[in-house]
């Protein structure tokens, strides 16, 4: 039994690490603002799902059974609504997405609460509110395939796609 939970926390841990989003180290101005030639790095056209994946990241996690935001979730938003404020041509699609557990009604609520979560939070932070929509996939679309803690927490998630 301790060697489960042992190597259950081990996985845990290691999914965090590997699943850490890139961090803009271009200089800016003013915190949290991206500049250009960050958004361009590797010869990623700006304002495109390329650039929000590769140097902002697209998406955040949540608990099981919450749509609540974390401070990691939070902290990942302000940097997309700081590149959302960049590109305001940009529109995005924030995809709700769940674990594989509960039913596919129940799923399929709780990744729009999800979707209007993270959809609510970039508005508060001053993104407009017409430039955002929500989907629900719920269970139906898994980042990862698996039953275990490890593929739970990954299909937790919210996704910003650029329309």
């Amino acid at each position: 039994m301790l060697l489960r939970i042992l190597s259950t926390v081990f996985m845990l841990f290691f999914i965090a690490a590997c699943g850490s989003t890139p961090k803009d180290t271009a200089s800016s101005s003013d915190a949290g603002t991206i500049t250009e030639t960050s958004s361009v790095s590797g010869g990623v056209a700006g304002g495109t799902q390329d650039d929000l994946v590769i140097n902002v990241g697209d998406r955040v996690f949540f608990g099981y059974d919450s749509h609540d935001l974390s401070s990691d979730a939070q902290e990942q938003l302000q940097v997309q609504a700081s590149w959302m404020k960049q590109y305001s041509e940009v529109s995005l699609t924030v995809e709700g997405h769940c674990d594989e557990r509960g039913t596919r009604e129940y799923n399929i609520a709780l990744g729009e609460r999800r979707a209007q979560a993270m959809k609510n939070y970039l508005i508060g932070l001053g993104v407009e509110a017409g430039r955002l929509s929500t989907i629900s996939y719920g269970k139906e679309r898994p980042a990862v395939l698996g039953s275990n803690d490890a593929a739970y927490a990954q299909n937790r998630r919210a996704v910003a796609v650029v329309n």
